[in-house]
């Protein structure tokens, strides 16, 4: 992995980006925060790591109104203060709270804890009891209001995105956001070529399945190979795609400056074949897996 020695982790302007169907960029690596905010002893620590990332271009951030019951969204509010204009902000409503008016409940709710007055990206968290041209009917007055900029949906297979499109206004869908990690490549048989066809971005949550692919013996030899980590090269593996964003999370800067850094590893056919051989890529149609 070739480093700039001036600067090791690397800056804020060469961090790839992607194109929404809106037009609107946003980076492919960005930030998770599903259990940060759970341990006051540890929210200098995330704090900071939030900052920083925003620093070193990982300007988008991941939340939801389900983590800790809020509490990641506060921590992001206060992690972001004085920095919202740089930040690309996501946060995501409960299928129990996805009615036409629930999305108007929750999002304000969302917002004053985020302390601010929009939210970049809105998604429904997983498919609802609630029809979706309710969800989506909310959504849209949000937008009207300047509540949202953009929304999307999670968890959503390829019937489900199918059942979107075909409802009034589904079109306007942004991102869909999905488990994706080397252990997990079902969506590549259907949905994520089913997404790329309709230039609908995929957001990939827990790239490195928490933590637990980093002790696969081919992981580590590649790392070595190129004087990276595990960690790094899950995620340089990840965004080999154009339309992938991930979402890792990280409680430390140190932690931040480790992911930022596979944005810096160019993995070979050799790391890929053999990527492939540990980690096989599906044979066929899987249903869409959930964490």
């Amino acid at each position: 992995m070739e480093k700039n020695r001036d600067n090791p982790g690397g800056s804020a302007t060469d961090v790839r980006r992607i194109r929404l169907d809106s037009g609107e960029r946003i980076p492919v690596l960005g930030q998770g925060t599903w259990y940060m905010g759970d341990h006051p002893a540890k929210r200098r620590d995330e704090i900071a790591a939030l900052r920083l990332g925003i620093d070193l271009g990982l300007t988008l951030i991941d939340t939801a109104e389900m983590y800790g019951d809020g509490r990641a969204e506060s921590l992001v509010g206060e992690a972001i203060a004085g920095m919202r204009e740089q930040v690309f902000l996501v946060s995501k409503v409960l299928p129990s709270n996805a009615s036409r008016k629930g999305v108007h409940r929750a999002c304000e709710a969302s917002l004053k804890r985020l302390r601010t007055d929009r939210i970049d990206l809105y998604l429904l968290h997983w498919s609802s009891s609630h029809p979706l041209a309710e969800t989506i009917r909310g959504f849209e007055e949000l937008l009207a209001a300047g509540k949202i900029r953009h929304w999307g949906v999670s968890n959503f297979d390829v019937d489900e995105m199918e059942e979107l499109l075909a409802t009034r206004g589904g079109a306007a869908c942004a991102v869909n956001q999905v488990l994706y990690n080397l252990t997990r490549r079902g969506i590549e048989f259907d949905l994520l070529p089913w997404c790329r066809a309709r230039r609908i971005p995929v957001m990939g949550y827990s790239p490195i399945e928490q933590g637990r692919v980093l002790g696969r013996p081919m992981l580590q030899r590649i790392a070595l190979r190129h004087g990276a980590t595990p960690a790094q090269v899950a995620l340089a593996w990840l965004l080999r795609e154009d339309a992938i964003v991930a979402i890792p999370k990280a409680g430390t800067p140190a932690h931040v400056r480790e992911n930022r850094g596979a944005l810096d590893l160019r993995l070979t056919r050799r790391d890929f074949a053999e990527l492939d051989r540990a980690f096989p890529p599906p044979g066929g149609p899987r249903p869409l897996e959930m964490l």
